[in-house]
């Protein structure tokens, strides 16, 4: 039963196992277009909503040689699956954003057939409440570890592994609960906590200002959505329609100060603004990064506005000195500062903070186009863990794509792949140096991990 497999092993029966796992992005952005919006949260005075588990979804279909086990546990629906020859460790999985829905959902590991093909057991929450709920992903995991140790027994390792939001809990779990898991795999994940929601401020304020002369937070949704974006595009293009493929002076700023504050200049970011501000979305094409500047920029369990920029510094380049026009855009853009109750290190109690201090290896993936859930979270990732001296203990890797988390099987497993090599011998691997902005900004920066073709990426010099 506790047969274990080598990490070596791994990898000559990687691509055997990836040969039944079909391409395609953890999370589709184009879904998520419709969902993720400020404002989503419920007033801490409100009674909380009726969440809900579908019991009749919850049965899956065992791999040949596994046992599949689902069922409901702390109103939260699970599925946990175990090879016969399992090799006594367990795989967590964190699902992504669910938006407001009230049915709770649950999803299979991504890499499931490598995991089941390997002998390791891996188990899913479906969590009990959906929205932005970092804290309800981290107890609802929890939880079903222990229900994982009640229905087959206590592993000999756990592993920690979630995309985008699952990356944000993965991230908060492991130094939340130090002393149980030994390795973790948070992708494309929201690992800045709150950097991100300040990043969708930042993008719709600039473009308030540098388009239209005036900015403002929060906005009156349909007269920002109907009546001011439209005028903010006309302000950025060079010629009428033309934002965002051929811009004007004010346009090619407001890229620029994009792709600084969403992790500094790096290839794949022209490939990246084009297709993120073009794509279709809820309220019309080339919307969806306004619509992230819509609501108060409330969250769950920290009622009040969480973004801030009161103390930021806009720039359109690297060098610190500030232009004539960037000092006139910090001059005049409007200033917000987050609500006293919000941002607070509370433990689970709101938006949990992510301080950085791992005692495990973790090893993370990213798309350098990603500017939904960009890779300025790793930058500010990878700064926590340095302030916290903890710089042994992280591994990042970039991807070169454009969509959010676009990992092809291959970058992906050969990931999962190093993480155990590491956990198992002290083996550790490779990665990319996302806190050296020459690195990041190199024609070749994204090449060593990239394995396989992307939506927009960037070809390898």
């Amino acid at each position: 039963m506790n047969k274990k497999v080598h990490p070596s092993a791994l990898v000559e029966a990687c691509f055997k196992a990836l040969k039944q796992t079909t391409k395609k992005p953890v999370v589709s952005a184009m879904m998520l277009t419709l969902i993720f919006m400020f404002g989503t949260s419920v007033a801490s005075a409100a009674p909380p909503p009726k969440y809900f588990v579908d019991e009749a979804e919850l049965p899956f279909e065992a791999k040949s040689n596994a046992t599949a086990y689902w069922g409901v546990h702390a109103r939260a629906g699970y599925r946990i699956e175990v090879p016969d020859n399992w090799n006594g460790d367990l795989v967590m999985w964190a699902h992504g954003f669910r938006g407001t829905g009230l049915e709770l959902t649950v999803d299979n590991h991504p890499l499931r057939d490598l995991l089941i093909s390997q002998g390791y057991a891996w188990a899913a929450s479906s969590y009990d409440r959906n929205d932005y709920d970092i804290t309800s992903g981290v107890q609802s995991t929890h939880a079903l570890l222990k229900r994982f140790n009640g229905i087959v027994s206590k592993p000999n390792k756990v592993y920690m592994t979630g995309a985008s939001m699952g990356g944000h809990i993965t991230a908060v779990a492991i130094e939340q609960y130090p002393n149980t898991f030994d390795g973790a795999l948070p992708v494309c994940g929201a690992i800045g906590d709150y950097a991100l929601f300040d990043y969708f401020l930042d993008f719709n304020l600039a473009a308030q200002q540098l388009g239209t002369g005036n900015s403002g937070f929060p906005v009156v949704d349909a007269e920002y959505i109907g009546v001011t974006v439209p005028a903010i595009k006309a302000g950025l293009g060079a010629v009428p329609g033309s934002w965002p493929f051929i811009l004007n002076a004010q346009g090619q700023q407001h890229k620029d100060l994009v792709e600084q504050r969403s992790g500094g200049e790096r290839p794949n970011f022209d490939e990246a603004f084009a297709f993120w501000n073009s794509i279709p979305s809820a309220t019309g094409g080339g919307n969806f990064l306004f619509e992230l500047g819509l609501g108060d920029g409330s969250l769950p369990r920290a009622p009040g506005a969480a973004t801030q920029n009161i103390n930021t510094i806009y720039q359109f380049d690297n060098d610190p000195s500030l232009t004539a026009a960037e000092q006139d855009l910090n001059d005049n853009i409007a200033r917000v500062a987050a609500a006293p109750q919000t941002r607070r290190s509370n433990g689970l109690a709101q938006v949990p903070r992510i301080s950085g201090d791992i005692n495990i290896p973790v090893l993370t993936l990213h798309n350098l186009g990603d500017l939904f859930v960009p890779v300025l979270n790793e930058v500010v990732y990878a700064e926590n863990v340095r302030a916290k001296g903890k710089s042994n203990l992280l591994v990042q890797r970039a991807v070169r794509g454009v969509l959010h988390c676009d990992f092809t099987p291959a970058e992906f497993s050969r990931a999962f792949i190093d993480l155990v090599q590491w956990v198992e011998l002290g083996d550790k691997p490779q990665g990319d140096d996302f806190l050296d902005p020459a690195a990041v900004a190199d024609p070749e920066f994204g090449c060593a991990f990239t394995d396989g073709p992307h939506t927009f990426g960037t070809a390898c010099p």
